[in-house]
């Protein structure tokens, strides 16, 4: 039988410290209702703006849209296999809601542009 060797544990760093902490501090922000809210909102209209922006770049781009395409999709699939983990973790929710307002902002986006082209 082979003996597995020992763990090693290194010591944290005050930046890997406080990017742990970030997601605590944030839910904390966003504890008032108004707060939450926009932040969302903030998501949402950023995430609009980027799919609007791929869409008139790979659009102009002619030779780009399959590239475009193939990293929108894959955008969309990393945030619908995030929200696995964040579903089955109990607590505030507020990871979940942000990677949702990102994947409908960025399809909406999308979807206006090309709607435009019609």
């Amino acid at each position: 039988m082979i003996a597995s060797p020992p763990e090693r544990r290194y010591q944290q760093t005050r930046f890997q410290e406080r990017v742990a902490q970030a997601r605590a501090r944030l839910e904390g922000w966003a504890g008032n209702p108004w707060r939450r809210l926009s932040l969302l909102l903030i998501v949402l209209l950023i995430s609009f703006s980027i799919g609007g922006a791929v869409g008139s770049l790979t659009g102009t781009l002619a030779k780009l849209d399959p590239v475009g395409a193939l990293i929108c999709v894959a955008a969309m699939e990393l945030a619908i296999r995030a929200r696995g983990p964040l579903l089955r973790r109990s607590g505030d929710g507020l990871v979940l809601q942000l990677i949702d307002m990102a994947r409908i902002g960025l399809l909406y986006g999308l979807l206006l542009d090309g709607f435009k082209l019609l």
